[in-house]
């Protein structure tokens, strides 16, 4: 897959790679790091090589071939009265753990020639977060560079403390020579090659790193990778809608495929889960990889089982301010690098999210109720029970009346899918201040409750119980049409704050409302109308911010851009109030999109009007390919059937 910066992407199994046009790393930062990453480190971070003592003209750029595998066509510089004596024809590949490369050299002469080649190659460990472009810096000054040169490559280390990470190279055939450069780059290493070329023949050099993380097994686990083919929807109503949404599904459905690792479950065994997104999310996310087991779950329900099953193991047992753990609480990401490690940043496990819990019990109903399977809810009872327990204690619902977050200066201001800072916000553009109650997430506390009284009804055999639970999420539903309702508007809040005021911003989590409803159904139907007025509806989906408002911003990441699975969510909650037009602009629209994109939804869009631009206007840091972005089809699919 290729990067929206030309740069060339490729992933599988829990790792990735960023190359540049001729297939090089350069050991960039920033929104758009190069490097070969896993387990949240980069564990090579220079790779260039030089062709007779120059660097390669790229005749054909790096493109992908597959989604893991690229290639290009290299020569030595030339002219045109004396051109290149070779051709390197160089295919990458990327695979659990391990990068392998094969430069096949073809002479282009009838007599012999010698190939000289120059591979330069460095590792620095740096953790993922240190490569964001957020200006941040983390002391590591106890951190140990080393380099050792093998008999058929080169091994590259980092130790600190009890943390070791390494890389290996090793090279067919082994190379002739290895040199340092200079002092200022200890750990890089110049390994050289001459390569005789009979008169237009050939030679090749194969090429294979592998990164061993710390604490990492020492054969990394392979995603098994199923295929799926899907239906259409009864209410794809052209044929280019049609076409649009089949090969968006399938695009999609092949990006959870690559996206999907391996982690541990609940019963200590291996369980495969969507991770969130590339590059900076490659990991279990509770949120992202519950939504994203939601959507696909009428397809693959193994995916929900895992995905719960992996939170189930790592729910919270104990209180820590740090990382936001509290007893029954699910994880919001979890993270294997180094700063992790050394508790330089919370998200080891950070709990920093508010809507996570309530996702977790209402995926868990769903399974069964989609499956007709009881045993992951018996199983899983315990967890769901503290769940719940969460949700009425810590979470706020018994003290405040509504789930509610504090923001955490250390982690993250907002604790909601709009996480970003001001994003949750008044009209004038104001940050609300906590404790801040969002909309959407009361609206899956009240989902939530209703679904695991079922659960504690037809699997638990607790009534009792049940009973409780459904008393909760009716009062929960009367306060908050009472607190949440904007007369004026005729929509609800965004969110409450910690004073009570109602934070007035016109945003589209009104929308995970009609999924979750807790509205009652004329209110819903307005709501949902609303939704696609001009001032929301850009015709490629809604924005997260109706347009006209003071904080709007179509190129922001929470106020006025436009995300996929935000739109899925809103969608399936139209559709359950039976609004059948407004479900078909919203696929068509996103399916659209999603052909400017060969068929794949980024994570997000800008907010810019369709009918003013040629194509959808990218957001220009999106993750892509993004699970939940990912998945969006199969819940526009889904959406399209039930009306």
């Amino acid at each position: 897959m290729t990067a929206a910066d030309n740069r060339v992407q490729l992933v599988r199994d829990a790792t990735f790679v960023r190359l540049d046009a001729d297939g090089e790393i350069s050991g960039t930062h920033g929104s758009t790091p190069d490097g070969l990453f896993s387990q949240d480190a980069r564990h090579l971070s220079r790779w260039q090589l030089t062709v007779d003592g120059t660097s390669p003209t790229a005749l054909v750029p790096a493109a992908a071939e597959t989604d893991d595998t690229a290639a290009c066509v290299l020569t030595p510089q030339g002219t045109r009265d004396n051109p290149p004596a070779y051709t390197v024809f160089r295919r990458q590949t990327v695979a659990a753990g391990t990068l392998t490369e094969h430069l096949r050299l073809v002479s282009n002469r009838p007599d012999p020639v010698t190939a000289r080649l120059e591979l330069t190659v460095d590792a620095d460990f740096a953790d993922l977060f240190e490569l964001r472009a957020d200006d941040r810096r983390y002391p590591k000054p106890d951190g140990r560079h080393a380099t050792h040169s093998t008999p058929d490559g080169l091994r590259l280390e980092y130790r600190r403390a009890d943390w070791h990470a390494r890389t290996t190279l090793t090279c067919r055939p082994a190379p002739d020579a290895v040199n340092t450069p200079d002092d200022s780059q200890p750990t890089a290493r110049t390994l050289s090659w001459e390569l005789p070329l009979d008169g237009h023949g050939q030679a090749d050099l194969h090429l294979t790193v592998r990164a061993h993380p710390h604490a990492a097994p020492p054969h990394p686990v392979a995603v098994p990778r199923p295929h799926l083919q899907t239906t259409r929807a009864k209410n794809e109503q052209t044929p280019k809608a049609k076409d649009n949404l089949t090969r968006t599904c399938e695009r999609g459905l092949a990006d959870v495929d690559l996206l999907t690792i391996p982690v541990t479950g609940v019963d200590g065994d291996h369980v495969h889960i969507p991770a969130a997104g590339i590059p900076w999310f490659l990991t279990l996310f509770g949120r992202d990889s519950l939504l994203t087991s939601y959507f696909l779950l009428p397809y693959r329900p193994g995916t929900a089982a895992g995905t719960l099953s992996a939170l189930a193991a790592t729910q919270g047992q104990r209180y820590d301010t740090f990382s936001g753990e509290q007893p029954g609480r699910i994880v919001h990401e979890t993270r294997h690098g180094e700063l992790a490690h050394f508790r330089q940043v919370p998200y080891g496990r950070y709990y920093g999210a508010v809507d996570a819990t309530p996702l977790f019990l209402i995926l868990l109903h769903a399974h069964f109720e989609t499956t007709g399977d009881r045993s992951l809810a018996l199983r899983l009872e315990q967890h769901a029970r503290h769940a719940v327990d969460w949700m009425l204690t810590d979470g706020g619902l018994d003290k405040h009346g509504y789930l509610v977050y504090t923001p955490d200066p250390g982690g993250l201001i907002n604790q909601n899918w709009k996480d970003s800072e001001g994003a949750i916000c008044f009209t004038d553009g104001t940050q609300a201040q906590g404790p801040i109650a969002v909309s959407e997430a009361q609206g899956y506390a009240y989902d939530a409750l209703v679904r695991t009284a079922e659960l504690a009804d037809g699997v638990w055999q607790d009534e009792p119980y049940a009973h409780r639970l459904r008393e909760t999420a009716d009062r929960l539903r009367g306060r908050f049409l009472t607190d949440f309702w904007m007369p004026e508007a005729d929509f609800p809040a965004l969110a409450l704050d910690g004073d009570g005021r109602q934070v007035d911003a016109l945003a589209s989590d009104a929308g995970h409302l009609l999924w979750s409803g807790i509205l009652d159904a004329e209110r819903a139907r307005r709501v949902g109308r609303r939704l696609l007025e001009p001032d929301f509806f850009s015709g490629w989906a809604i924005r997260t911010l109706a347009a006209g408002q003071k904080p709007y911003h179509p190129l922001s990441y929470h106020r006025g851009s436009a995300w996929p699975h935000d739109n899925a969510v809103i969608t399936l909650g139209l559709a359950r109030y039976g609004l059948a037009d407004e479900v078909t602009a919203v696929a068509e629209g996103l399916t659209a999109a999603a052909a400017h994109h060969g068929y794949r939804l980024p994570e997000v869009i800008a907010g810019y009007a369709r009918s003013t631009t040629g194509g959808p206007v990218p957001y220009p840091h999106a993750c892509s390919p993004q699970a939940w972005a990912a998945a969006t089809p199969l819940a526009l699919r889904t959406a399209l059937e039930q009306v």
